[in-house]
């Protein structure tokens, strides 16, 4: 099981000291009474990071960059100033080299983590292990892979890769073996399995973060939860109702009991779009001027799954929630998902940094400790969510922490 370094900073004398003499005493969090597990499960933020200035409602310029540098670097900066932990890099068949971007964005800045997607099976295991090593020692402790199988075969087939869906994840699971024995190994090992073979394979650089890097993980079909159970440090989910949440982390968990590893050292990240407004009213105007923009850009593929993931069940899954009402729980927001037929993060949280910190905190209390919040407009939200959003959840975390040790 993978033990990774554990940030928390509270306010409370009491519950910092119960947390050093856990870890000093080499306890785990879940050996700490189940109050005091909840408040210690601090909330760290993600964001996502393109190689261009677009989204859902603004449109890529005929002719402009394919790889905006400067934009990268002014967004990368700007998540670190807007107290986001890590961002993610995604991956296409078409786009530029995700490790790469990474590298030269850690450059750039000082703390920011990275949560680098990487489509197993297109670099041998072994050799993508050093890759992340070799970045965790350039850039001690900010590497993560976040581990993506593929949901659409034809862009699979695109970049030369043939295998069905369910054969990509039998691909990965032996991928991810490969790639954390040979960033644990002390000494050469072979393999001989059925998509890798090695004879003395061996890494002498190994990663700060012990044992490995963060694995990241995605997917909701039975083949990703079976993989993914086996391997996933950190599980990324799409913003689901609660309901839906809840029932998937017990499905990954069930899994996970299944291939023998203790369920609680699965964590998850969750996705949402948050439509932020001065009051509840103005971030329902957004929402709709939002709804409006992709209807004007999309002309007839709109409500359609022109340009999503049609293979992939996770995508599934959010249509059918969309299907069934614009707002869930308190102010889930399917419209986006409807009318580009799921994709990736298309589900939103919309009202005051208030309102939308309240329902945060609903998915934390379900066990969620990491959200990666993107908005329409990438470079005004970044900055909107760290002067508002942000600060309002942990003020909010804050003052239930404080009722926490009055109670």
């Amino acid at each position: 099981m993978s033990y990774h370094t554990i940030d928390i900073n509270l306010d409370f004398f009491i519950v910092n000291y119960i947390l050093c003499y856990s870890l000093a005493s080499g306890h785990r969090l879940r050996h700490l009474s189940p109050l005091l597990e909840e408040f210690l499960m601090t909330i760290k933020f993600f964001g996502l990071l393109t190689h261009e200035h677009s989204s859902e409602t603004i449109p890529k310029q005929p002719g402009g960059p394919v790889m905006d540098i400067d934009y990268m670097v002014k967004q990368a900066q700007a998540h670190e100033a807007a107290g986001f932990d890590r961002i993610l890099v995604a991956h296409h068949s078409s786009n530029p080299d995700g490790i790469l971007l990474a590298s030269h964005l850690a450059q750039k800045t000082e703390k920011l983590k990275f949560m680098i997607a990487h489509r197993p099976g297109f670099i041998a295991p072994a050799y993508a292990a050093r890759m992340w090593a070799t970045f965790d020692n350039l850039y001690p402790g900010r590497a993560g892979i976040h581990v993506i199988s593929g949901g659409n075969d034809a862009e699979q087939r695109s970049d030369g890769d043939f295998l069905d869906h369910d054969a990509r994840y039998t691909r990965t699971d032996e991928w991810l073996e490969v790639f954390r024995k040979t960033l644990t190994a002390p000494t050469p090992f072979d393999h001989e399995g059925s998509f890798f073979r090695y004879s003395k394979a061996y890494s002498r650089i190994k990663a700060l973060q012990q044992p490995y890097p963060p694995v990241f993980f995605g997917g909701a079909s039975d083949a990703a939860v079976a993989i993914g159970a086996k391997h996933a440090d950190i599980w990324a989910l799409y913003g689901e109702p609660l309901d839906d949440t809840r029932q998937m982390i017990s499905r990954i968990r069930n899994a996970a009991t299944l291939a023998g590893r203790d369920p609680a050292s699965i964590n998850f990240v969750v996705s949402f779009r948050p439509v932020v407004g001065d009051t509840e009213a103005d971030a329902w105007r957004k929402a709709d001027q939002i709804i409006e923009r992709i209807k004007e850009l999309r002309g007839e593929a709109f409500g359609t799954t022109k340009g999503a993931k049609p293979d992939a069940v996770s995508s599934q899954r959010l249509r059918d929630i969309a299907a069934q009402g614009k707002v869930r729980d308190k102010r889930l927001w399917t419209e986006v998902a409807a009318a580009v037929g799921g994709g990736s993060s298309t589900t939103g949280l919309v009202g005051t940094p208030e309102q939308i910190a309240d329902s945060l905190r609903d998915y934390h209390k379900l066990g969620i400790s990491n959200f990666l919040i993107r908005g329409f407009d990438p470079a005004a939200d970044i900055q909107e969510f760290g002067q508002g959003l942000i600060p309002a959840v942990h003020e909010l975390l804050s003052r239930d922490e404080k009722a926490a040790v009055g109670a």
